[in-house]
């Protein structure tokens, strides 16, 4: 029987996202973007000009705020408080954002509960990075999905010259390695392999080769 609960985890960059989206359509599962979830409170945070390190604030933001997923015209938009800001949480400053209001506990607790919520029924993949950890620790299928630094700059780069942006490698690459540090020594739930995570390297491999991994772990589960 296939898994009914797919929880990706991994560092930044590691395809997690994609990887999780083709999974989800292949097995008509729903995908829940549970990074989004966060890069959305860092978006508002930003809007709103409250300090990172204010965590009461930004637990009530967190807290007030109404995230919404909807899959329209098979592409996953993201709405907060009524807002598409599919777009928006995407830029480079937001991403960073994120990574600090994730180490707020009030904020985590906030969107762990609506994520659990999402999660109840099955049949859903969701990535992350404790999914698998915290959020589901009971998922039936616990992936871990990582690939090297030179790898995720490398992908970071070329997706920024296709969207039109120049590119500092070195100071891309700087950037990784700091987030990695930063999710991974974070108070509250760090980055880090579930006991019972299968681990996948996808710094040789194609986005297509990942899913297929995937899929046949979840498979077997």
């Amino acid at each position: 029987m296939v898994a009914q609960i797919i929880a990706i985890d991994g560092p930044a960059g590691a395809g997690k996202s994609t990887v999780a989206k083709d999974v989800a359509k292949q097995l008509g599962y729903v995908y829940i973007d549970t990074g989004a979830m966060y890069r959305a409170i860092a978006l508002l945070a930003i809007k709103s000009q409250i300090a990172f390190d204010d965590q009461d604030s930004l637990t009530s933001l967190a807290k007030c705020t109404k995230i919404t997923l909807l899959n329209e015209e098979d592409r996953l938009r993201i709405y907060c408080n009524d807002e598409d800001v599919t777009e928006a949480i995407r830029l480079d400053e937001v991403g960073n954002a994120a990574s600090k209001v994730s180490t707020v506990f009030g904020v985590r607790e906030a969107l762990v509960d609506q994520q659990r919520r999402l999660a109840a029924g099955g049949k859903v993949v969701l990535d992350g990075r404790d999914i698998g950890s915290v959020v589901l620790p009971n998922a039936d299928c616990k992936i871990f999905l990582t690939a090297s630094v030179e790898e995720r700059c490398r992908r970071r780069v070329a997706e920024m010259k296709v969207r039109g942006f120049e590119a500092d490698e070195a100071n891309i690459a700087e950037q990784i390695r700091e987030r990695d540090y930063r999710d991974s020594h974070r108070q509250h739930s760090p980055l880090t392999q579930a006991a019972d995570a299968v681990l996948i390297d996808s710094s040789d491999l194609e986005i297509e080769e990942v899913v297929d991994k995937v899929l046949v772990i979840a498979y077997s589960r």
